[in-house]
């Protein structure tokens, strides 16, 4: 018990002179030991990377995370050691509602068909953002949080230490400095101020050298900051490369969705024409194309010719025979494919991404189609598909 009420009072009596010098220094009325350019410039980077690492990490937690309250509980988990819970993406959920939803509505139906369409991209999309937040937390996350975690704490805790020294160090300095002015003025009492004088040197020396052993020691770790920058350059390169896989699946799945859609529209809306029409009174079932713009947008961009006598109207009998189909004498435009399109059947064009086409419409075509004409080849071609020029 004696020896730790000793230790306790030493430890104040350190602590108190630190306290002094420290404010003696703020005051002006000591002076304190200056590092080296180098060294200064070392703790500057070092504060710097520290600063940044966090921004970057919060901004990226938000980026694949953004409910505040998730981000929470993932990190409470974290503290605790414990495994976060699987948490069900916002696509995997929607695709959960649209699947329940084309259940109820008839899975056989044009608008139950194209629900478990879209949900099952829907769900692809939110598996792909689930492999992405994974991957992205191990190759990315898990750096700067050990770096902030471990390294920084170290350089951290070396950095406080080196202060002490320094203090001790300016305290011992200015010690010896008050001896040596008391042993000038006291010349009669010499011996006795001599003894202070050399116990303040003698102290001196040994705080000299813990500090030069300190300084070493957080120089070296403030160095191993470049390797640092190395490692969250690899990291940040596989980040990109993550995001990067993770849209390109998103773009496919999308594309493959846009197809379908594209390829069973015109059967959607030819069947929601038929059962409009039936349901019509007699008189609206015999003008069809006057059903057909109430029911359907219609596309200015290019204009439906007039029936022309002679030719057969092929389109609006639902049965397109690319031989018996010719360009209208005015109507027609030049169009950029956006993207491949695979022909559904013999009626259809086949396209490839960038070339370009001749196009028109007929009368009573599907305002969502187009006759496409490469070369010698012609047939329908839908119309998202196509950016139309002037």
């Amino acid at each position: 018990m004696e020896f730790n009420v000793k230790k306790l009072a030493s430890d104040a009596g350190v602590f108190f002179s630190r306290a002094m010098q420290f404010t003696e220094e703020k005051l002006g009325q000591a002076e304190k030991t200056e590092l080296d350019a180098h060294f200064e410039n070392l703790l500057a980077r070092a504060d710097c990377t520290k600063n940044w690492t966090e921004k970057i990490l919060r901004q990226t937690e938000v980026l694949l995370q953004p409910n505040p309250s998730a981000r929470v509980e993932e990190f409470l988990y974290e503290k605790l050691d414990r495994k976060v819970p699987s948490r069900v993406t916002n696509g995997e959920l929607l695709a959960q509602y649209m699947t329940e939803a084309a259940s109820d509505f008839g899975p056989g139906t044009p608008y139950g068909k194209t629900l478990i369409k879209v949900g099952e991209t829907q769900r692809r999309l939110g598996a792909a953002e689930r492999e992405f937040i994974r991957s992205a937390s191990i190759s990315f996350l898990t750096p700067l949080r050990n770096f902030l975690e471990g390294d920084w704490r170290t350089i951290s805790k070396e950095r406080r230490i080196l202060q002490n020294r320094r203090l001790d160090l300016d305290a011992c300095k200015a010690r010896l400095k008050k001896a040596k002015a008391a042993e000038a003025k006291a010349a009669c009492e010499g011996d006795l101020w001599s003894d202070e004088v050399e116990k303040a040197e003698h102290e001196l020396r040994l705080t000299q050298t813990e500090f030069d052993r300190q300084a070493e020691v957080t120089r070296l770790l403030l160095e191993g900051i470049s390797s640092t920058h190395v490692n969250h350059l690899r990291c940040l390169h596989e980040f990109v490369e993550s995001q990067t896989n993770y849209y390109a699946q998103c773009y496919q799945f999308m594309l493959d969705l846009q197809k379908q859609l594209g390829s069973s529209k015109g059967e959607i809306f030819s069947g929601t024409f038929v059962g409009n029409a039936e349901s019509a009174s007699p008189a609206a079932a015999t003008s069809p194309p006057t059903v057909a713009a109430a029911t359907l947008p219609a596309v200015p961009t290019i204009p439906v010719v007039p029936t022309i006598v002679g030719v057969p109207n092929t389109v609006a009998e639902g049965v397109l025979n690319p031989n018996e189909v010719k360009p209208p004498a005015s109507g027609t435009r030049r169009a950029r494919v956006l993207y491949d399109y695979e022909a559904a059947d013999s009626t259809e064009l086949a396209l490839l991404a960038d070339e370009m086409i001749t196009v028109y419409s007929l009368p009573g075509m599907d305002p969502d189609w187009l006759i496409g004409e490469r070369g010698n080849q012609k047939g329908k071609v839908p119309v998202t598909y196509l950016e139309l020029l002037s």
